[in-house]
């Protein structure tokens, strides 16, 4: 199955896909309904610079969907680093699993702080952190286990950045959705619960590969 339709499969699939109690409750922590609605048109008038595209709907990760991340960083050590980290649960589950330090970035300021009460309600918060950070001005290029849970039009601009920052040895696990240009070395689950595997050496040396094919082409037109 190639990206395209998986993403078409996996976008029908969150439009069919019914959420439980605890999901609506979750949402609704994350988005703060009125207060956060006040927080972005009055107290921070430039969260609406961000372009639409960009913004990322809040959707708690299934249980499926933590465990087969989980099962694609097996094997892996190290520290982790989770791009618009929600409600910070793929962080916790890492930090359990052995990833030290395990770092969540997440823009909205009431998913951070729902990440720091869940940490604290574990007995974790000594040990993970939650950063209200604009994703895009992270520095990657010390990070070697990266987790995204974003939209389409969100991974195909944060591919090059990650191809520009990250080391060669990096693992990147996207959930949900797949980059759109990437080949993933592995993938885990089915429908919406999927989750894709990427290397950076290997998209890196696909990426200069390309280049230099369409620099002879048109050296020979």
């Amino acid at each position: 199955m190639d990206d395209d339709s998986s993403t078409t499969e996996t976008f029908a699939e969150l439009k069919t896909r019914s959420l439980g109690v605890s999901d609506v409750a979750q949402i609704a922590a994350g988005t703060g309904l009125a207060v956060y609605a006040m927080w972005v048109g009055i107290l921070q008038p430039g969260f609406r610079r961000v372009p639409l595209k960009l913004q990322v709907p809040y959707i708690p990760a299934s249980k499926s969907q933590v465990r087969n991340v989980m099962t694609l960083l097996k094997g892996r050590k190290g520290d982790i680093v989770d791009l618009g980290s929600g409600d910070g649960r793929i962080v916790l589950e890492a930090h359990r699993h052995g990833f030290t330090p395990a770092v969540g970035y997440e823009l909205n300021p009431w998913l951070v702080y729902l990440s720091r009460f869940k940490a604290w309600r574990t007995g974790h918060h000594r040990s993970v952190s939650y950063r209200r950070e604009d994703l895009w001005k992270v520095d990657l290029s010390k990070c070697k286990n990266i987790t995204v849970f974003l939209a389409p039009s969100v991974l195909s601009l944060l591919q090059k950045k990650m191809l520009a920052e990250l080391p060669d040895d990096a693992l990147v696990i996207a959930g949900r959705f797949p980059f759109p240009d990437w080949t993933p070395c592995r993938v885990e689950g089915l429908g919406v619960d999927r989750a894709w595997a990427y290397s950076i050496d290997v998209q890196r040396h696909k990426t200069k590969t390309a280049s230099n094919s369409f620099t002879k082409a048109e050296e020979t037109t």
